[in-house]
C-alpha cells in the first residue's frame, strides 16, 4: 500500500470538497440577494394594486 499516494489523494479530495462548499455558500448568498430583490419588486407591484391610479396618467404640456 502506497501511503504517500493515498495521503495525496485524500488531500486533493478534501480540497475539492472545500472548494465545492465555498461555491455553494457563495451561490446561496447570491440567491438570497436575488430573493430579497424579488420580494421588493413584488412589494412595489402590490402598491399599484392597492392604489391603481398611481402612474396611470401622464401630465404633458406643450
Amino acid at each position: 500500500m502506497d501511503i504517500p499516494a493515498l495521503s495525496m489523494a485524500l488531500s486533493q479530495n478534501q480540497i475539492l470538497n472545500d472548494v465545492g462548499i465555498a461555491m455553494l455558500s457563495k451561490n446561496l448568498d447570491f440567491m438570497e440577494d436575488v430573493g430579497s430583490g424579488l420580494v421588493e419588486s413584488i412589494d412595489a407591484v402590490s402598491e399599484l394594486s392597492v392604489n391603481p391610479n398611481i402612474g396611470s396618467n401622464i401630465d404633458i404640456r406643450i
